[in-house]
């Protein structure tokens, strides 16, 4: 199902895939901080999990032909205390070298995954000036 996807690295999904494109639109699944092998990356640790999230979604826009300027908005869940969002926003400050994309941080109570305290949610259109 995510043939693509496990090619370029990404851990297989149990059961749905990672993308879709529309016309000039990628829909994506939210991040998570898994690696190649599935496994949660950075237990406990908010900053390593969300740059994991947006290392896996910079991998999952180039197998479709979308680029990191395709990032319309972004939206980051982060489980646990306001200092977990604060040690997770350093984390996507750090991959857009302070240039983020429009961006909503939310506090959860929880996520998908056991240790999981991270998930990126990311709205990607190419614009015609991309092509």
């Amino acid at each position: 199902m995510n043939d693509i996807e496990t090619r370029a690295g990404l851990a297989p999904t149990p059961g749905y895939r990672y993308a879709k494109v529309t016309g000039n639109q990628l829909h994506v699944a939210g991040q998570v901080p898994r690696d190649s092998s599935g496994s949660i990356v950075g237990i406990n640790d908010p900053y390593t999990q969300a740059v994991q999230c947006l290392s896996n979604l910079k991998i999952l826009i180039s197998c479709y032909d979308f680029f990191e300027r395709d990032i319309q908005l972004l939206t980051i869940y982060v489980v646990g205390p306001r200092d977990n969002l604060t040690t997770a926003w350093k984390g996507v400050l750090e991959v857009f070298s302070n240039d983020v994309p429009p961006a909503t941080l939310i506090g959860v109570p929880v996520l998908g995954y056991e240790e999981q305290l991270v998930e990126i949610d990311a709205t990607i259109v190419k614009s015609s000036d991309n092509t």
